[in-house]
């Protein structure tokens, strides 16, 4: 997960007295608001519940801060909570995802009650579902799977996604909504034109498709969403197969559809909006697709498209950037960019650091991590299953109040109704505040010059992302 806290808010509780609220981001969009008290229970239960080093946090202080205090902590729990992110035995804990769930319902401040949802298929077919806003995305995900009737031992194979539209009514995919989160909340929330939650494959290797394609309904989701990514052409075929795989679909031959767009051209891949890159030179205009353990670039020239492959397990790390436009920072100003590099063995002993710059930079560093992932896992035995629920922990309100969660005490229906009513706001409603606020990551300029000036821009760098895959390289792929 990528986190920062670009910013905060104040507000007043219920004594009349100010506090400051952390405007948590993850992965390029507005989370929630969290109280450092809130943050520094969460690290003493991580510390306790998981038995390992995490990095100090940020101490208490017995008097009222300054600004430029205010600004320190703030920049302190920003790199705290992104070296957590990037523990894997801490991302992938269910008390940092419990925790993460709670405070985005506690930022919402609604009630808990069941609500109505629509879930998208890839056609757009839709089913509605009853949710409630405590529902994280893979319950929600059992629900769908369940009202399709796929069988429990296929559900971690999809996922659901939040897409959108762009103004010539291309698709493209924001997100993969994960456990930390409620997919009602983020979805009603989201300020961009068309967005929908839908349900796609989950996974990279397409070497999965064998084993889901056994069983029927699994075997309809892949044909589906394998249809329309031919038909928005983000699977490449020849008119010649298009011809073939449209009678194949007027006599529904999914299986045989299947068989040939599976080894068409950048089928088990994920699109990318055009964007520019330092390779092969400077501001060069290319289309990105992530995908078959590579990250492919068709570089667009005069001259027509020059394609470039970057194996996944030949990035030796990378990060993730936010640049500030500009020589100088104010809170109306808007422009900024996001860039993916990645730290790439070229030739023997010969590393190239490769730049991307597009605002799907962190949604691309996502799916790197997330193919990686999955690559080190098929070693070890194969995709395995991962439960969010932790041993007992608590969970502390902003205002104090404690709600114990985990599998040895459930929570009550009364005291999610408690815990998600009862929300301090200083003017304008915390609702407003949220919808305001799910947008890309904005970067904030520090006032101690803790933001790097590069070429009269404000740089903003998330710790670099090892790749753990790296020692995997052989003579082969030298």
């Amino acid at each position: 997960m990528h986190f920062s806290i670009p910013d905060t808010q104040e507000f007043i509780d219920s004594a009349g007295n100010t506090y400051v609220g952390y405007n948590i981001h993850i992965n390029g969009l507005f989370h929630c608001t969290v109280r450092y008290k809130q943050l520094y229970s969460l690290h003493e239960q991580l510390t306790k519940d998981l038995n390992i080093c995490l990095p100090p946090f940020p101490p208490k202080k017995f008097f009222p801060l300054t600004v430029n205090q205010q600004e320190e902590r703030r920049f302190s729990l920003e790199k705290y909570i992104q070296s957590i992110g990037q523990n894997a035995v801490v991302n992938n804990s269910g008390m940092l995802n419990g925790f993460l769930l709670n405070a985005q319902q506690e930022t919402v401040g609604g009630p808990c009650d069941d609500e109505i949802m629509d879930i998208f298929l890839m056609n757009g077919s839709k089913i509605i579902v009853n949710v409630s806003t405590g529902d994280h995305s893979s319950n929600v995900l059992r629900k769908v799977c369940k009202h399709l009737k796929l069988p429990d031992q296929y559900h971690f194979y999809f996922a659901l996604y939040i897409v959108a539209q762009d103004e010539d009514n291309s698709i493209y995919l924001l997100r993969k909504l994960q456990d930390f989160e409620s997919p009602f909340i983020t979805n009603k929330h989201m300020r961009v034109i068309g967005s929908r939650v839908v349900l796609g494959r989950n996974y990279w290797d397409v070497g999965y498709d064998l084993k889901l394609m056994s069983n029927a309904v699994a075997l309809n989701l892949l044909y589906i969403q394998a249809v329309a990514e031919v038909r928005r052409g983000w699977i490449l075929v020849t008119d010649e197969l298009k011809n073939q795989l449209t009678t194949l679909q007027n006599y529904e031959k999914r299986r045989e559809y299947l068989d040939i767009v599976r080894s068409s051209k950048y089928y088990g891949y994920i699109q990318f909006a055009p964007c520019l890159c330092d390779y092969p030179r400077p501001d060069s205009k290319v289309l990105v697709a992530i995908g078959r353990n590579e990250l492919n670039l068709r570089i667009l020239s005069d001259e027509g498209k020059l394609e470039k492959v970057f194996k996944v397990s030949r990035m030796r790390c990378w990060r993730i950037t936010t640049l500030q436009n500009g020589t100088e920072r104010s809170e109306e100003n808007d422009d900024f960019s996001l860039e993916l590099s990645f730290e790439y063995l070229i030739a023997e002993n010969d590393l190239q650091w490769i730049t991307i710059i597009s605002e799907q930079a962190i949604l691309m560093s996502v799916c790197l991590q997330a193919m990686i992932d999955e690559l080190l896992s098929r070693n070890d035995g194969g995709i395995k299953t991962q439960e969010i629920t932790p041993k007992s922990w608590t969970y502390i309100m902003r205002d104090g109040q404690s709600v114990i969660m985990g599998a040895s005490s459930d929570e009550t229906d009364e005291s999610k109704r408690n815990r998600c009513i009862k929300q301090p706001s200083k003017s304008e409603s915390i609702m407003k505040k949220l919808a305001d606020k799910l947008s890309p990551v904005k970067i904030k300029k520090s006032n101690d010059g803790k933001s790097n000036k590069l070429q009269g821009k404000y740089v903003l760098d998330h710790d670099v992302m090892e790749n753990n895959a790296f020692r995997m390289i052989g003579d082969d792929d030298l």
